[in-house]
Formats: C-alpha cells, structure tokens, sequence
C-alpha cells in the first residue's frame, strides 16, 4: 500500500513537471511582442561637471541606430528606476506621481519605455518621427523620445492649470536627464515643444488623457 502511494504521488509530480511548467503560448499571430532591453550600465561615464559643460541643443544627426545597450542606458537615466525598493525614479516628479510616460519613436514603431521591467511596449506600428515636430529636421534622428503626462495621475485631470504646471516641470527634469546623458556619450541631442499634438496623438493611438509635452532627438551628431 506504501509503495503504491509512493507511485501515486511520483506520477502526480511528474504530470506537474511536464504540463504545468512549460514554456508560456506565444503571443497570439499578428500581436506584436514587448522589446526586452540588455540591463541598463548605471556606472561610469564623464563625471557631472564635465557632461555640464558639454551639454548643448543639436538640430543635426547622423541616421546611425542607437544600439541596445546605449538606448537601454539612456532610458534609465531619463526615467529609470534607481531605487528598487519603492520604485523612485532618476528624475523627480510632483508629489511623486510618475505622471510622465516615456515614449521611443523609432523608424521600426513607436514604443513605451517599462522602466520596470526594462522593456519596450509596442505603441504604434510605422515610422512616426516626422510628426514629433514641425521643423524638417524632426525626422533625421534615429530615434524620438516623447514626453507625455497621464493626465489621469494629475488633479483635475489636466484641466488644473497649476497642476499641470507641476507635469511640465517634471517633463523638463527628465529632459535635462538626457542631455547629460547625451553629453557624457557624445550623443547629439535637442528638445523640442514645436509639435502638431494633434496629428501625432491620432497617428499612435494615444488616449485623450494623454498630453503631449516634449519631443527629444537623440543619434550621433552629423558628419
């Protein structure tokens, strides 16, 4: 009786292993799937003063693709998490609402940067970067980064003035982020707040509680 027990319970167990631990169904056809990026490098670089006195606004840039591990380290230092435990970022934000959602508009798609599982979330399928500004040179950077405000995380909804006063100003800490970041690795870089809003929230899909606020080039400076 023992023995059979035993044998019971060692085909339940192996039954476990090879039904319920197997690999996960694959995202359905068509469905496009998140972008995991390498573990941001969150030591080295220049040191603060020198990245000061490099930072500059570029309207000029090389089409090179940023690669992974620079995009993954740029990221995180515009928006990361950089203390784990209760989920603070690298810039601050009003009462520490995390209202800024960071976009990556790429010629591959527009994506979401999941600063918490450090993945890109597809947003919109195409190439969308001549709509993240009005002025011709909008399109030439490799890559876009779109600052918008989940109205939904501010009071009033947005509608407040004075609250969304506090949204810009967070805008602007992550912006500053990646113009040091773009100073320390010899990055071109320059923010832009000239943008059909309009045009570019119906062309990604946006929700109507999302604000468009900034639009950052980043890529090799031109040659």
């Amino acid at each position: 009786m023992r023995n059979h027990t035993r044998r019971c319970t060692i085909c339940v167990f192996l039954m476990l292993i090879l039904c319920g631990t197997g690999p996960a169904p694959p995202a359905a056809a068509g469905e496009p799937a998140a972008v995991p990026l390498p573990p941001p490098q969150t030591n080295g670089g220049k040191p603060l003063m020198q990245a000061l006195a490099l930072r500059a606004t570029s309207r000029a840039f090389a089409p090179d693709p940023i690669p992974a591990q620079t995009l993954s380290n740029l990221l995180w230092a515009a928006w990361g998490i950089n203390r784990p435990g209760n989920g603070k970022r690298t810039a601050p934000s009003a009462r520490n609402r995390q209202e800024i959602e960071l976009l990556v508009v790429r010629a591959d798609g527009t994506f979401l940067y999941d600063a918490a599982a450090n993945r890109l979330l597809p947003v919109a399928a195409g190439d969308h970067r001549a709509l993240t500004g009005v002025q011709s040179f909008a399109k030439d950077a490799p890559l876009t980064l779109l600052l918008v405000a989940d109205a939904s995380r501010i009071p009033g909804g947005g509608k407040d003035p004075e609250a969304l006063q506090m949204a810009w100003a967070d805008a602007g800490y992550i912006s500053q982020n990646i113009y040091l970041f773009c100073a320390s690795e010899e990055l071109a870089t320059g923010a832009r707040a000239s943008i059909d809003r309009p045009a570019l929230a119906r062309a990604l899909g946006l929700k109507e509680s999302r604000i468009i606020l900034l639009a950052q080039g980043v890529g090799r400076p031109a040659r």
